[in-house]
């Protein structure tokens, strides 16, 4: 290309005297101009490099190779001028030079232009012999915008044949008639139904990156009774400097449904208590703790430390994260939140300044049945890592807490109710830690969720399972989730809940029938719906706050604030240590209320509060004996699951539990 520019501006130049002299050029002009060439043919192409001709495949060239040729041809005019007039021939025709102008443009804007021409037409030669008008996908554009426009020009290249782009749709009503990559735009999206009709559509891609969800869901309501396949392009900033390519437009989600707004972040609060700061997240290897990892990475902390108990869920963050943000300091730890040993340990080595602690059990039906293993990890393991941050002064400790702790029916609702007082119970002793939770619903994709449970179901071709038909959930994107979490991170000055704006609740029923749809079958006749009905501990609709509570607003407008009873520490205190010693062995030492609990931000009042809780321990501690000295015939008991239930309501009244200990 430098070669061949090279020899065109040289016969610019050239022409252009020609042309002016009308083919009888004065010997002396040319002479001159020949003085002049080798120095303009050098700055011209260093120019020309300059201004990004070099860089780009032909084939690809667009406006902007012309309008970069434009300057190119313009500079390299002026700098012949320069020469001509300052070392050469002050006397050089000025319309010469002009004509030399143009001449460069038609030149290097030609050439660049001229391959994608041929490019087409060659395309346009070769489709006959390719994809018949029966055999190609067609399809219908919602979105006549720059994004419409780029997916519509990819859809026209060869290297595509097996698309034929029939039409556009675009609400905007200025746009109605006009054509967009010579495919006209008919309207507003009212005329789906009968454009996917007429034109035999077999998809229907949503250009339209930056619209709200509301819109895409209006749009996909209307594309579900024509039996096309719906698609979009991803959001504006899940694009942000990437090239586009085919691979970007993806099958629509339940997640595009939701109909929620973005999230506005107040980014440079973040920043402040994250970048740089050692940052511990427990439950690493779920997908809410993954999720805060990856959106914690976002913000450059100093050093990352990865907690969870499941070797292989660590090592599969750890990959992800590899690949995301291959330069992060990061450690992994394998630990589990119930053994306090381990967690001071991981505190004392890495002495983290912020804590997210998403470490839990979180099934319902499966910790109706296993009521001791919820206890143990979403009571004592909060205490744990709460008692931790505290003792070796943490700055922030944001404790991921559910709806299902309001007023809760099941074990694990009642669980992590205990485990947000244990959080407030905490802030009130510290002088320097920061204790919050932060309270939200279901999550799209997470782990045993609803809507993994549903693909997989219809990907085997049915039944779909519903528990019953009026179950309503609260639901959000893991990413918006997460990054409320952090923005609460940056707020209150410690004891809060703080409560995510859920938006409306969602019927499962109607999730069902839409995901079914979306895969392309129709409920109840493809794909059957069975009704199971309710589960033990589930609930038909969940709440987010108890009557009692209410909120007040912050300045986030999604996330508002619990309003809390202040607790009696000594007798919450006291109620603990009665419950570790039912949901651990009689006969063993005691873990957490059996030492000394007061940290180095505690003072002697504090104490006095757990002043109790040491002397039941040590009731119990006295006539204990060490595991490893019991024989096969006395094994550590565990108590039953009625004491327990009993005690988890007294500790949260609102718990509803019959007096033989099943579940309401």
């Amino acid at each position: 290309m430098i070669i061949v520019d090279s020899v065109l501006i040289n016969i610019a130049a050239v022409a252009a005297l020609y042309l002016r002299f009308e083919l009888s050029v004065p010997s002396v002009y040319l002479s001159q101009y020949v003085k002049a060439a080798p120095l303009f043919t050098l700055v011209s192409v260093a120019v020309f490099a300059a201004l990004g001709l070099y860089s780009v495949i032909l084939r690809y060239a667009s406006i902007d190779q012309l309008l970069a040729s434009a300057s190119g041809a313009f500079i390299s005019t002026m700098v012949l001028w320069g020469l001509l007039k300052y070392r050469v021939a002050p006397g050089y025709p000025r319309s010469a030079l002009i004509i030399t102008g143009v001449f460069e443009f038609i030149f290097l804007g030609g050439l660049r232009i001229s391959v994608r021409l041929f490019d087409r037409i060659r395309g346009g030669f070769l489709g006959t012999f390719g994809y018949s008008d029966e055999q190609a996908i067609r399809v219908l554009i919602v979105g006549a915008g720059d994004a419409g426009a780029i997916l519509g020009r990819e859809l026209s290249k060869p290297s595509v044949p097996q698309y034929k782009l029939m039409a556009y749709i675009d609400d905007d009503p200025f746009k109605k008639n006009t054509r967009v990559n010579r495919v006209k735009v008919y309207g507003g999206r009212h005329l789906i139904p009968r454009l996917v009709n007429e034109f035999g559509i077999d998809e229907v891609i949503i250009a339209m990156p930056s619209v709200a969800p509301t819109v895409i869901k209006e749009i996909v309501k209307l594309c579900q009774s024509t039996g096309a396949k719906i698609k979009a392009l991803p959001r504006l900033m899940d694009m942000a400097g990437r090239p586009f390519d085919m691979g970007m437009i993806r099958d629509i989600d339940i997640e595009d449904l939701l109909g929620r707004p973005e999230v506005n972040l107040d980014t440079e609060k973040i920043q402040d208590y994250l970048h740089g700061k050692t940052v511990l997240v427990t439950g690493a290897g779920g997908s809410i703790g993954l999720e805060i990892c990856k959106q914690v990475a976002r913000f450059g902390p100093g050093h990352l430390i990865l907690l969870g108990h499941g070797e292989n869920s660590i090592f599969e963050a750890k990959l992800a994260l590899d690949t995301e943000f291959p330069g992060l300091k990061k450690q992994l730890v394998v630990a589990d939140v119930r053994d306090l040993a381990r967690i001071k340990d991981v505190f004392s080595k890495y002495r983290p300044e912020v804590v997210f602690h998403a470490a839990a059990h979180k099934h319902v039906p499966l910790m109706e049945a296993n009521i001791q293993e919820a206890i143990k990890t979403n009571v004592f393991g909060t205490l744990n890592v709460a008692r931790a941050a505290l003792h070796y002064e943490a700055r922030k400790f944001v404790m991921i807490s559910t709806d299902k702790a309001v007023n809760p029916t099941s074990v694990m609702g009642a669980s992590k109710r205990v485990a947000e007082l244990v959080v407030q119970s905490i802030n009130s002793i510290s002088a320097y830690t920061q204790f919050v939770s932060v309270r939200f619903g279901n999550v799209l994709g997470s782990r045993g969720s609803v809507v993994p449970i549903f693909r997989r179901q219809i990907a085997q071709g049915g039944p779909v399972t519903v528990t019953h038909p009026d179950m309503r959930r609260y639901f959000m994107t893991k990413k918006e989730a997460v990054e409320l979490v952090l923005q609460a991170g940056t707020m209150g000055h410690g004891g809060e809940i703080f409560v995510l704006d859920m938006g409306e609740p969602v019927r499962i029923l109607e999730m069902a029938e839409q995901m079914i749809r979306l895969s392309g079958r129709i409920p109840y006749s493809e794909i059957p719906i069975v009704f199971t009905g309710i589960r033990p501990g589930e609930k038909l609709f969940e709440e987010i706050l108890t009557a009692e509570e209410g909120t007040s607003a912050t300045h986030h407008a999604q996330i508002f604030v619990a309003k809390q009873q202040p607790i009696d520490l000594e007798s919450f205190h006291l109620d603990l240590a009665r419950l570790e010693e039912l949901v651990y062995p009689r006969n063993l030492n005691c873990q957490v209320f059996g030492e000394d609990v007061a940290g180095p931000c505690t003072g002697a009042a504090t104490g006095e509060v757990y002043a109790g809780a040491r002397e039941l321990a040590a009731s119990r501690n006295a006539e204990s004996t060490p595991v490893w000295k019991l024989s096969k015939h006395t094994l550590p008991v565990m108590s039953g699951d009625k004491e327990i239930l009993e005690l988890l309501g007294q500790l949260v009244p609102e718990f509803t539990c019959r007096n033989d200990g099943v579940r309401e």
